[in-house]
């Protein structure tokens, strides 16, 4: 496999989306862009959204192995990963509102991967692996389930194919840019937090019962690996969260100069004691490496074959980064994670789980023979 050029730069997503003619153009359905400024604090203590029971049995993670987005070969194969976990029925039960957070990043101004590979696969969540997991979050009682994720503009919804996906699934489509039906957003509080005391989010991710993480498979520039976890950083709105005006990304979330070494880490940590995640499915079908989207210039498609469910994100994220090819335990500045600290060995510090695959029991596919070795971000 070819290493990456180590003499190109990377093109912010700033730049990238401002050559893209897109910078200015919007993340948000229209009406949502007069608010530029965090919304105050209530002076009533923040509400933590509901929690389920905490398991403190050995971790399941399951893997599957298929090479292409059939609709039937989908549903099947996502059928044997949630059997090979004990099922849904500890997670979902009858008249719980579902919300489930995809990977749309970039919008659809974004270009294709190099080769000329389509978006859903490459570099955000295929709308059929959505699909096939609704239709059993529907079969384990949910009353109503919600496919959230704050967009870079409704098109993304509508040209990667998530409009079926709702309707086929009875689904709400939310963009979490917006505070509607609420008339403002809330504020999930962090405890013990690293570098937000709490995030604004618009109330349906208080309100639900279960929380769900559908990621794709990918490096990331500074977090090192995007699954389930890192996924979260599509839970604000975008607008509280710039340092400059013009940004049309979460720049405050990074930070300026060296800082995102440390600090971007942890706002995932943040943001997933904000929201706890209930199960994480990673769609590793198709995707692509050496970076997280196209502004990413050495980024490449690559086809593992592979989804991968379990109802921990720690030990879903440590399987997801071991079958990469990466000790998902190693640290900085060993790949993948050249760049920033291992936001993994943070959540296991934090007792949000294991990322030890000693301590995790893989059911279905063995890592080793589903493995591929990625490129990580080398720059």
């Amino acid at each position: 496999m070819t290493h990456c050029s180590r003499h190109k730069k990377q093109l912010s997503r700033r730049d990238f989306l401002k050559a893209a003619g897109a910078a200015a153009a919007g993340v948000a359905v229209a009406g949502c862009q007069k608010e530029t400024a965090l919304p105050p604090t209530p002076e009533a203590p923040p509400t933590s959204p509901p929690q389920k029971a905490k398991d403190t049995t050995q971790p399941q993670v399951a893997i599957a192995s298929l090479r292409n987005y059939d609709r039937k070969a989908v549903y099947q194969h996502v059928r044997d990963l949630l059997d090979g976990i004990g099922g849904l029925g500890d997670v979902v039960s009858a008249g719980d509102r579902v919300a489930i957070k995809v990977n749309l990043t970039g919008g659809t101004s974004s270009p294709p991967v190099t080769g000329g590979v389509a978006p859903i696969d490459s570099f955000v969540t295929h709308p059929e692996v959505v699909r096939a997991l609704g239709q059993f979050v529907r079969d384990a009682g949910a009353k109503e389930v919600m496919i959230v994720e704050a967009v870079y503009e409704w098109a993304s919804y509508v040209e990667w194919g998530y409009e079926d996906v709702a309707k086929a699934c009875d689904a709400k489509l939310i963009d979490l840019n917006d505070s509607a039906p609420w008339d403002s957003f809330g504020h999930a509080k962090v405890a013990g937090h690293h570098v937000y005391p709490d995030f604004a989010f618009n109330h349906i991710l208080e309100d639900v019962d279960v929380f769900m993480s559908v990621s794709k498979l990918k490096n990331h520039w500074w977090a090192g690996v995007t699954h389930t976890m890192k996924n979260l950083f599509g839970l604000v709105p975008y607008r509280f969260y710039t340092l400059r005006e013009g940004d049309s990304y979460r720049s405050e979330f990074h930070g300026e100069g060296d800082t995102p070494t440390t600090r971007i880490p942890r706002v995932i940590m943040d943001l997933n004691r904000a929201r706890p995640i209930h199960f994480g499915l990673v769609d590793g079908i198709k995707t692509a490496q050496s970076g997280e989207g196209p502004w990413i210039q050495n980024m490449t498609a690559l086809e593992p074959g592979i989804l991968i469910a379990g109802k921990n994100a720690v030990a879903t994220d440590a399987v997801a980064t071991a079958v990469m090819g990466y000790d998902p335990t190693a640290e900085r500045p060993n790949p993948p994670f050249i760049r920033g600290d291992n936001h993994l060995n943070l959540a296991r510090e934090l007792g949000l789980g294991t990322n030890r695959l000693d301590e995790i029991k893989v059911v279905g596919e063995n890592i080793d023979d589903v493995k591929t070795d990625f490129e990580p971000c080398w720059g």
